[in-house]
Parts: structure tokens; C-alpha cells; sequence
């Protein structure tokens, strides 16, 4: 039986027309308690990454602080950048950021969303609370103690290495072993930010409707299709906005740790796109290369970030921005 709708009757003569667009200062009038509040965030981040972010001109020019400053330094176009090309260093550190991100990708990304879904099943309000404080801790340590802390787990005089020497088996050093240096920071990147990283997961969680699961229930699906079904559905969205910026954020997997086992694993192995910029910008006063470095990075990620909105677009989400 279909649906019957009625419409209200229009007028002979009268035609429905769209309301007339605000003016500016109409709109300033309406938002102005919005924009004021506002106010204190837009100067901060004006003051501290739009105004810096114009030194990025240093990329283009032979930058020399001491003689000539921005002002005073020559121009020469895009030799840093095809310096940068020509560098094994640099190719070298775009490639163990690659191959790291994608990894972690894989093994990384979809851990906050099974510990989110755990923490949701756990029917103790108290137990679950407990849980959730003991995998957030470990967010709030630093990365020095992050790593001490696996030293002492996993190093060669660590507690595993003791155990395999009692039992008669050879020990392994797992912190300076370059071949397995992506399982460590992949598993030191777990530990300390997949209980934080689930945060997001678990409020997307709470947003999904327990009607459909109780309908789900009633029409006989068990647990595992009311997750693939009405879970997974719900936090779609939620994953490829994440999955987005994780893919735009590729060239950024961190400096302090791995500045902190660079000599543990030495540099053909820890080299990547932050360690390279400090290396070749900061430490040896080539400021304008280190600039085109960073610019470089910068590029690429918002190439990314367009690149993979647009496919969430294609498979039918929001993405970060809308069309």
C-alpha cells in the first residue's frame, strides 16, 4: 500500500521561492558572539604558523642568516630542490618513511578500532572503566621513557634475554637489530597510542543507535553479524576521515623515537623524513635546503590528502571536506 502525502495548496498567482541569501553584514550582526570567541585561536595560529610559514621562501634561495637574511639572500629557484633528488640520503629517508607508514597502516591503524570494540563489549561499567585508564597511560609517557622501557624488556640485557640465557638459548638483541627495527617501533607505536587512539572509536560508538541492535537481536543475528552489519557500518565514516588524515600525516612518523635509537640501529635503518631535516638542515647550517625538505614533505601530504578524499568521495563518504 503505498504512502499517501499531502502538500499544502498554493495560492493562484503565488509562487514559493527560496529565501533571499544574507548579506555579509547581516551574517557579521548574527555570528559576531561566534567570531569573537574564535577570536583568540585565529590569532594564535596567525601568529605562529601563517606568518612563519612565509619563511618557507628560504627553499628558493641560497639562505645565509648571517650575511643577508631572507632579505639579502640570492634566489636560485629550485636548485634545492633538485639537490634534494639527487640526494641517496634523502631518497633514502622518503623511502623508510614509506615503507613504515604503509606498514603501519596495516598492522597499526586498525588496532584502536579492535580495542575500541573490546572496551565497548565489556558489560562492567567499573571493569571497563579500569581497563580503558590502563591502556591510556601509556600516552602520557615520553618517548625517552618508552624506550627505556623497551630496553629493558627487549635489549641485550634485558629480561627476555635474561629468561632465553637461563633456559639455554641464544639471546637476542631485538633493540639493535636493523632487520626488525619496523616491528619494534611498530609495537612501541601500539603500546604507547592505541589506547588514546581509541578514544575516537569508542565516542563513535556511542552515537549508533541501540534500537538496531535490539532489532538485529530480535530477528535472530548473533554477535558477529550485528558487528559487521550495524558496527562497522556506524563507524565507517569515522575510519576513512582517520584513514585520510593518516595518509596526508604519511611523511610524519616521528623524531624523538627515532632519533633516540639512531645509534642503536644506525641510519640506514632510522633515517626517515624528520631525522633527515634535522641531519641536513639544522645540524649543518644549510637552512634553505633543510626548508626544501620540509616544503617537499608538506607537498606530498596534501597531495595525498586531496588524492585520498577524493576516493573517499568516489566510494560514496564526506571525507574531510565535502564536494
Amino acid at each position: 500500500m503505498g504512502v499517501v502525502t499531502t502538500k499544502r495548496p498554493v495560492r493562484p498567482g503565488t509562487t514559493t521561492a527560496k529565501p533571499a541569501a544574507l548579506t555579509w553584514r547581516a551574517k557579521l550582526r548574527r555570528d559576531w558572539p561566534l567570531l569573537v570567541m574564535n577570536l583568540p585561536m585565529l590569532l594564535i595560529v596567525l601568529a605562529f604558523w601563517w606568518i612563519p610559514a612565509l619563511g618557507n621562501v628560504i627553499a628558493f634561495q641560497d639562505y645565509n642568516p648571517y650575511t643577508g637574511g631572507i632579505a639579502g639572500s640570492p634566489i636560485i629557484g629550485f636548485t634545492n630542490f633538485a639537490l634534494l633528488l639527487e640526494d641517496p640520503q634523502f631518497l633514502r629517508a622518503v623511502v623508510n618513511t614509506l615503507s613504515i607508514t604503509a606498514f603501519q597502516l596495516v598492522f597499526y591503524f586498525p588496532v584502536p578500532i579492535m580495542l575500541a570494540l573490546l572496551l565497548n563489549s565489556i558489560a562492567s561499567a567499573r571493569l571497563r572503566a579500569f581497563v580503558q585508564g590502563v591502556v591510556y597511560m601509556p600516552f602520557f609517557f615520553s618517548w625517552v621513557l618508552v624506550v627505556a622501557i623497551f630496553q629493558q624488556m627487549f635489549g641485550g640485557a634485558g629480561l627476555l634475554a635474561q629468561i632465553l640465557r637461563e633456559n639455554g638459548r641464544e639471546a637476542v638483541d631485538w633493540m639493535t637489530n636493523s632487520d626488525t627495527f619496523v616491528l619494534l617501533i611498530t609495537s612501541q607505536t601500539i603500546w604507547k597510542d592505541a589506547g588514546w587512539g581509541a578514544i575516537i572509536f569508542l565516542a563513535a560508538l556511542s552515537t549508533i543507535d541501540p534500537n538496531l541492535y535490539e532489532a538485529a537481536a530480535v530477528d535472530g543475528a548473533r554477535r558477529w553479524r550485528r558487528m559487521w552489519h550495524i558496527t562497522l557500518p556506524g563507524l565507517r565514516p569515522v575510519i576513512v576521515l582517520l584513514l585520510i588524515l593518516r595518509l596526508g600525516d604519511a611523511l610524519n612518523v616521528g623524531f624523538e623515537q627515532f632519533m633516540l635509537q639512531r645509534s642503536a640501529v644506525g641510519s640506514a635503518a632510522s633515517e626517515v623524513f624528520d631525522t633527515f631535516v634535522y641531519w641536513s638542515g639544522l645540524r649543518t647550517g644549510d637552512l634553505g635546503y633543510g626548508a626544501a625538505a620540509g616544503l617537499f614533505k608538506g607537498l606530498v601530504g596534501l597531495l595525498l590528502i586531496v588524492a585520498a578524499n577524493r576516493l573517499a568521495h568516489a566510494f560514496g563518504e564526506r571525507g574531510v571536506y565535502s564536494r
